[in-house]
């Protein structure tokens, strides 16, 4: 079949309602007919097979900096557009570790993952303490388990990691929802609006915090990264700021997805809830399969940095590449059944935190939080079901994304 005939990279999100429920008929007919096929009309090279995706991310030569990128790849320089009219940009508001190259992106991620690090290696208490004060918020025998729950663990967690203030907590996660926004290349006007007055705000709200703890030292993140600057550490808190930013958008939603994708899993695989019921002990197995069978991320992105060969496919240097993490996690040529939700699976490591240099910095808080969430969402719902067994999953559409909407409940 030829190329043109495959689907499009817009037809690989959930813009495409075919793709939004049903995101693997349209990637395993990729991987089997073209698993590095080119859109021309984007400008990129998309891979869907696994061993490709993996060596892809795993090659530490390879570019992020879209900068970098030949002028035909569209959709990659999109994300050097200019920010919008009435977002403030300051000294380190280019620096995301997300979009760059070392000797920059080194500089700055090794400290910040240092001190993050060290913070959840120790968290695990902060963690449960944050899951059953928003278990005891829950009311009612029927609730939206991603307004109620999934959304506000990964916001509260990562505000006391921080060290925002008790009393700026409702703000803190107005504005965290808010910047959440830039995602969407989509938005509404009016969700542009909310973005850029979130983002502003917690611009502010870091640089206040970053003052006060250069001062006053106290237990958190914000104090730990003052130390290290004060030690040397060479970034700017402009640089702090932009990547502080970068780590709620990115980890807060992800997370989110996270946890709902479980909860809705497990409702949908009854068999497996008895599992880990059975076997507590499966708990981080159960996590990892989560990620696999429904990633948060759908892709992820590379700059060849020199002519290659990916899977039998000639690459120019400055070529772009999109790894489907989502399609790489059901290869069945690694995953044997692919499409089986099996918490006890001891296949390969998915791909759902990227790879290399840039694997997800956020992953660890991530998988610690979902640990620590599912058992007690469970144990504090032992008879929980869909509020409607029959209705299809509310699947959100955020471009290059994998969350639900709402999911309803009985308890």
């Amino acid at each position: 079949m030829a190329q043109d005939d495959l689907p499009s990279v817009f037809e690989l999100t959930p813009l495409n309602p075919n793709f939004n429920q049903n995101p693997h008929a349209l990637l395993d007919r990729l991987r089997n007919e073209c698993p590095v096929h080119r859109d021309e009309a984007a400008g990129t090279f998309v891979l869907t097979r696994y061993a490709d995706v993996r060596g892809t991310l795993s090659d530490t030569t390879m570019w992020r900096d879209p900068a970098r990128a030949e002028e035909a790849a569209i959709l990659p320089r999109r994300l050097l557009d200019p920010p919008p009219p009435g977002l403030e940009v300051h000294e380190g508001s280019d620096s995301s570790i997300l979009l760059s190259d070392d000797p920059d992106h080194a500089r700055i991620r090794n400290p910040l993952q240092m001190a993050l690090y060290k913070r959840v290696a120790k968290c695990r208490p902060l963690v449960a303490k944050v899951v059953d004060e928003i278990l005891d918020r829950i009311n009612g025998n029927q609730f939206d388990v991603m307004d109620t729950f999934a959304v506000p663990v990964p916001i509260d967690v990562i505000a006391r990691i921080l060290g925002v203030d008790d009393t700026m907590l409702v703000e803190f996660r107005d504005w965290s929802e808010g910047v959440i926004l830039s995602l969407n290349p989509f938005r509404t006007p009016e969700q542009t609006e909310k973005f850029i007055a979130s983002a502003n705000a917690l611009n502010a709200y870091f640089h206040e915090l970053m003052m006060e703890r250069r001062k006053n030292p106290k237990d958190d993140l914000i104090s730990d990264m003052m130390v290290l600057q004060a030690e040397g550490a060479p970034l700017t808190d402009g640089e702090l700021q932009n990547n502080l930013q970068g780590l709620l958008v990115g980890g807060n939603l992800t997370t989110t997805d996270l946890i709902g994708n479980g909860v809705w899993l497990f409702l949908t695989n009854p068999a497996e809830l008895a599992k880990l019921k059975a076997d507590p002990g499966l708990i981080n197995s159960a996590v990892e399969e989560i990620l696999r069978y429904e990633s948060p991320v759908d892709i992820t992105g590379r700059i060849a940095s020199r002519d290659m060969d990916v899977g039998g496919c000639p690459i120019k240097q400055t070529q772009s590449l999109f790894m489907s993490l989502r399609g790489a996690n059901r290869d069945p040529e690694t995953f044997p059944n692919p499409h089986k939700f099996d918490i006890a699976r001891k296949d390969a490591p998915h791909v759902a935190f990227g790879g290399g240099a840039h694997l997800c910095i956020g992953s660890p808080l991530a998988r610690l939080e979902a640990q620590v969430a599912l058992p007690a969402f469970f144990a504090r719902f032992p008879n929980l079901h869909l509020a409607d067994p029959e209705a299809l999953p509310q699947w959100r559409s955020l471009p290059f994304f994998r969350g639900l909407q709402r999911l309803d409940v009985r308890a």
